[in-house]
């Protein structure tokens, strides 16, 4: 049974806060393994996250600038999760084709990420266009790791509370 509007209002933090650290986690693991593969260091992923903020200083700072980038990295995905979480309020059915949702919403997140985040950022211009094959990766990997993951976690989270609430709230 789809879980209805009011399912979802029960819980919104917990939803988006999971939501938010799960993708965020994932799509970290996705960085740290796919761009050192083209050269990439570990360090220099989150220094372009960290640029979005400060531009080109990013690369002049030390580990407090890593850690600048993995923090706006983790709001950023928290972003998306909370997006996601809003939309789903705004048209519940769409819990009912969670994993074509999810996988949707992904590809919608990297788009929204390359074509509106980005530009209007900090972060300084491409020399060169990324090569097409990167692209589908990239847009791959957004729509297993980031959208497909917020989807099932708000249908969870929307059959959780329909079912009686979280495992923890039982227990009071």
């Amino acid at each position: 049974m789809p879980p209805a509007p009011a399912d979802l209002r029960a819980d919104p933090l917990r939803t988006i806060a999971l939501g938010g650290l799960v993708i965020g986690l994932l799509d970290g693991l996705f960085a740290i393994t796919f761009y050192p593969a083209l050269g990439a260091t570990f360090e220099g992923i989150w220094r372009v996250v960290a640029s979005g903020l400060i531009g080109a200083r990013a690369q002049q700072g030390g580990s407090e600038i890593v850690a600048l980038g993995l923090l706006l990295h983790f709001v950023a995905a928290t972003g998306i999760a909370t997006a996601f979480y809003l939309l789903v309020r705004l048209l519940p059915t769409l819990l009912r084709q969670a994993v074509p949702v999810g996988l949707l919403y992904g590809l919608l997140a990297w788009v929204g990420m390359n074509l509106l985040v980005v530009p209007l950022s900090q972060v300084p211009p491409r020399q060169k266009p990324r090569r097409g094959s990167i692209v589908l990766c990239e847009l791959a990997g957004h729509a297993l790791l980031v959208g497909l993951p917020v989807a099932l976690i708000a249908r969870w989270s929307a059959r959780r509370r329909a079912d009686g609430g979280w495992p923890a709230d039982a227990a009071r």
